[in-house]
């Protein structure tokens, strides 16, 4: 955040300080203070809980897990990029475990922070290509020790005036760092502590001990590794699978799935699941449960027919008969038969079984079902159940795969849920900056010439071989722009001593095959590094082995990006992880990166945002996302010049459904089916409602509503149905069903169903929303005729105009629809109520959202909020910071708001006022006078698509307040710090003061 408060000297008050803005970034410390700091942040840690201190210093155990946000690997990227220095003792290092913190030693070595690194030959584990990149970082030095066994892990960070320590039980490996149950303490310490005292000496005499790493004796250990690795390799028994082999989760998932499609009498299904999430083995288990006397598996390619055979002896063993039918095998007379559809498509093969002779049939790769061959099958044969599998079933030649098969989808395996099951190969994302030609950054008008320039093409060698891949040789696969694009790079990195090729949709299945095979060789002799291509390898190819996937290309498509990122995911044999390296120019989509790896589909653009700041945190699994400085910049630009509202994002994403649905989506689909978050369609002002767009942009959509209908309907969506708070939702349900005594029913449904109190603020607000009463100014006007409740003796009843609306069937059924809609959305993301609020924590509200669930009798606009506001009525006080405001934003009002801790905030008052201003009075005495004081906090003001605020729980003004002089409006104001009651979550904490 920009220092933007400062004290005018020549203005003075009673209490007037110096104004000195606390450097958030290095979480506050001050080198005088650091020793009381650390005595707090320990007590902390081993005394009480309840002491506030600086979370940065406290005691801390490390885990991994993701779902909290938590992984060893985030703790040591953090105190690696703020330390002055760093020693590291860790017995085994593999590239695994480097590869994720390439991106932070680059630039630690760009700062010239030195580090040591103490490692050991111990059991010849450590990985030899992993100490050769290590050597690359001039500003590292490294030794071995190789006396007595040698087994520490621990992690030393020195600060100007204290240390850092991580001691536990982690490696430097990937499952060590993010997956493995591990456990390590991260400890503060001044030089002078005992502990640290001991930890430096123990460091220091092992380091003397040790040897240098040289390049003569890594090539030495070397030879020793590799003779190791290939004799443990040909000692291992090969695993053999039994009958009993079970399915995983998603797999039982997806078998039940497809149990319920046919007992309602459906033929065949479309199961969606991306390459290397078991897509086969989910076939034979649901073969083995559905229990067919003959079953076809049918492929494009013959390596993939053995392949799945394979597969299928590990679920059946040897209680299914199998065999292959191909251009080199023709025996037919098996159980299973796993055909190629060149084959199996020829006349003479194709008629020598009757339509009948398979009760089960599997076509993998069913997307190239459209193609004659394909057709031809399909129309010949009668299954009892037919199979379509594909990782890509949205087409761009016309042919509805949903459509041939019934828009019966059995399941979808998305990319997060591979990820938390461990389907895939771990994968480790870099997105680094693409080069400036002549000063300008490569965007989506840049020149061909521009593309291809020697520059470039240097850059790209530079930074594949400093990011590098998994084991001995490369294989990788490189996505361009273009046809042409691809043939010039592939000619240039030939010219570099590389041995690549450029397929595109000119070259032959044959020449296609024959490139994968020679990708896929690891003799030297006539193989490939690198295969250029455009588009073709986005599907339907399976090439294990690649272990680096490289795009030099806009991201157009956030299924694209996934499609072309999957080809790296497989799982293989000694393929630890896969590295993917985006170069990312100044393209307008950009923002489509952080949306596809986070498969995040509500377009909020502060979740983007989060993801990219704090993504590594909490994707699944082993897997890493990384971001260099420049292009977080252009990929943040993106996002503030996307229009995540505009009606075309919300047609395309509307139409995809629809294709895969084959018929209108309901409401609900949009979530059911990972589309676009249907608020979105809400938030546009041209539509309103999800009606609305139908009736603009659905031919099919017949249904025609009065102005009254409309409005009521778009009150409902714009205002309700996001879910925050359940009580409107479930009144208007009770005015639908039970017309009369309204207040009661709803007070015995929050009771029941979600264990709510009602109190009499509650009526009033809830009864004031539906009546048109809580809105303000010009706010009143826009919805003045939806009334959904009038007085009725002591209680309420329906409104006339509502009950005579609903008359209409149609739309009823669209209020119900909505109603549904936003019951379930409260239920999933609302429900988990904080004391004794309407709110959840972390989650998102705007000022109306605010007001209305701390149940004040009308709305206030954001301009008399200014920050915060007392409501006498309900004794609630909400406090809302701007933690981080925009670069445009009046100087006039850039407060330097900032947080000490994760327990503790500073926030400016408004201006002007002092220490004895009525409103700040308040906050000190709002304990005292049972007001509830509640903090909200949003780090960018994004007026064109949200204005919502992190709900951070309860607070109360602690300490003495200090009055300051604004120096750019030369008025007061007064500093307040606030104790939160709730720490705030370390993920969402380093977000708000990175």
């Amino acid at each position: 955040m920009k220092n933007s408060t400062e004290i005018d000297n020549k203005n003075t008050l009673e209490s007037t300080i110096d104004y000195k803005p606390i450097d958030t970034t290095n979480y506050a410390i001050n080198q005088s203070n650091t020793s009381h700091d650390i005595l707090k942040a320990t007590e902390t840690g081993l005394i009480s809980n309840l002491v506030n201190s600086n979370l940065a210093l406290r005691p801390k155990l490390l885990i991994n897990d993701y779902s909290k946000g938590s992984k060893v690997l985030s703790d040591i990227v953090s105190e690696l990029s703020k330390c002055n220095e760093f020693m590291l003792s860790v017995a085994f290092i593999t590239s695994s475990g480097v590869t994720p913190l390439l991106e932070t030693l680059k630039t630690l070595k760009a700062k010239g922070v030195k580090g040591k690194i103490l490692t050991t030959d111990y059991l010849n584990f450590s990985e030899p290509k992993a100490l050769q990149k290590l050597l690359e970082f001039s500003n590292i030095s490294i030794k071995v020790y190789s006396k007595n066994n040698f087994h520490t892990k621990g992690y030393i960070f020195k600060h100007s005036d204290h240390y850092r320590l991580i001691v536990g039980s982690s490696n430097l490996t990937q499952t060590a760092l993010t997956k493995n149950k591990e456990w390590s303490i991260k400890l503060s310490s001044l030089e002078e502590g005992s502990l640290t005292d001991e930890v430096l000496n123990e460091f220091q005499a092992m380091w003397s001990d040790a040897d240098d790493l040289t390049l003569d004796w890594l090539e030495t250990y070397e030879d020793i590794y590799l003779k190791q690795r290939e004799a443990l390799r040909k000692s291992t028994v090969p695993r053999i699978s039994q009958y009993t082999l079970k399915p995983n989760k998603m797999q039982v998932s997806a078998i039940q799935s497809l149990n319920n499609i046919r007992e309602n009498g459906a033929l065949k299904a479309l199961l969606i699941s991306a390459t290397g999430t078991g897509k086969t083995y989910l076939s034979a288990f649901d073969v083995r449960n559905f229990d067919p006397v003959k079953a076809l598996f049918i492929v494009h390619r013959e390596q993939i027919a053995k392949q799945a055979m394979n597969s299928f002896k590990n679920v059946f063993g040897d209680t299914k008969d199998m065999g292959i039918l191909s251009g080199t095998s023709k025996n037919v007379n098996h159980d299973f038969l796993f055909s190629t559809i060149q084959t199996l498509s020829k006349d003479e093969t194709l008629f020598s079984f009757s339509k009948t002779e398979f009760d089960y049939i599997i076509i993998d790769e069913v997307h190239r079902a459209g193609a004659a061959t394909y057709q031809k099958i399909v129309n010949y044969f009668e299954p009892k159940f037919l199979l379509g599998m594909t990782a890509t079933p949205e087409r761009t030649d016309d042919f509805d795969i949903f459509k041939m098969f019934d828009h019966n989808i059995a399941y979808e395996i998305r990319l997060q849920q591979a990820l938390e099951e461990d389907l895939l190969c771990p994968f480790h994302y870099f997105g680094i900056m693409d080069i400036s030609i002549d000063g300008n950054p490569l965007d989506d008008n840049t020149d061909f010439n521009h593309l291809v320039a020697d520059e470039r093409v240097n850059h790209i060698l530079d930074k594949i071989k400093f990011y590098g891949y998994c084991g001995d040789k490369v294989k990788g696969l490189i996505f361009c722009s273009d046809k042409k694009e691809a043939k010039e790079l592939s000619t240039k990195f030939n010219e570099h001593g590389l041995r690549t090729l450029a397929l595109t949709g000119e070259n032959s299945q044959e020449e296609r095959d024959d490139a994968i095979s020679r990708l896929e060789e690891d003799e030297n002799i006539n193989c490939l590094d690198y295969i250029f291509t455009v588009d073709i390898f986005n599907e339907g190819v399976d090439i294990p082995a690649i272990n680096q996937v490289v795009m030099l290309r806009p991201t157009a498509s956030a299924i694209i990006f996934i499609q072309q990122l999957g080809r790296g995911l497989r799982k293989y044999t000694l393929k630890e992880y896969v590295v993917i390296i985006d170069f990312v120019g100044n393209y307008n989509n950009n923002f489509l990166i952080p949306i596809a790896l986070s498969g995040d589909r509500t377009y909020n653009k502060d979740n983007i945002r989060k993801y990219v700041m704090e993504g590594n945190r909490i994707i699944p699994g082993c897997s890493t996302v990384n971001f260099d400085e420049i292009s977080k910049k252009r990929i943040f630009e993106s996002i503030d010049n996307a229009n995540f509202n505009a009606v075309k994002l919300i047609k395309e994403n509307y139409n995809n459904l629809k294709q895969k649905l084959g018929r209108i989506p309901k409401l609900k689909d949009f979530d059911l089916y990972d589309s676009i978050d249907p608020l979105r369609i809400f938030d546009n002002n041209s539509l309103g409602s999800y009606h609305n767009f139908l009736t603009k942009y659905e031919k099919e959509y017949d249904i025609k509503l009065d102005s009254i209908q409309e409005l009521f309907i778009e009150f409902i969506s714009k205002k309700l149905v996001a879910g925050k708070r359940v009580h409107e939702l479930e009144l208007i349900k009770c005015a639908i069903y039970n017309k009369l005594d309204l207040i009661f029913k709803l007070k015995q449904i929050l009771k029941e169903e979600y264990g709510i109190d009602f109190k009499n603020s509650t009526e009033t607000s809830v009864v004031n929303v539906l009546t048109n009463e809580f809105p303000s100014g010009t706010g009143k006007d826009t919805y003045k005729d939806c009334i959904f409740l009038e007085k009725y003796n002591s209680d309420y009843r329906i409104s006339d105009v509502f009950m005579e609306n609903l008359k209409c069937q149609e739309f009823k059924d669209i209020v119900l629809e909505l109603i549904e809609f936003g019951i379930d959305r409260y239920k999933r993301f609302f429900s988990h109520r904080y004391m004794d609020t309407s709110f959840q924590l972390y989650q998102k509200y705007t000022y109306e959202d605010v007001c209305r669930l701390l149940e004040w009798e009308k709305n206030e606009v954001a301009t008399n909020i200014g920050g915060y506001k007392f409501n006498k009525e309900t004794k609630t006080y909400p406090v809302f910071i701007n933690y981080n405001k925009a670069e445009d934003i009046s100087d006039t009002i850039k407060y330097e708001d900032r947080f000490l801790s994760t327990s503790q905030l500073i926030g400016i008052s408004k201006q002007p006022r002092k220490i004895d201003s009525p409103d700040v009075i308040q906050m000190y005495n709002a304990e005292k006078d049972g007001v509830f004081m509640s903090l909200f906090v949003r780090k960018h003001k994004d007026d064109k698509i949200s204005n919502e605020f992190y709900f951070l729980g309860k607070i109360k003004a602690i300490g003495t307040s200090n009055a300051i002089i604004m120096k750019e409006t030369d008025k007061p104001a007064v500093e307040i710090k606030y104790q939160l009651h709730t720490p705030v979550r370390e993920d969402l904490f380093d977000y708000f003061i990175s």
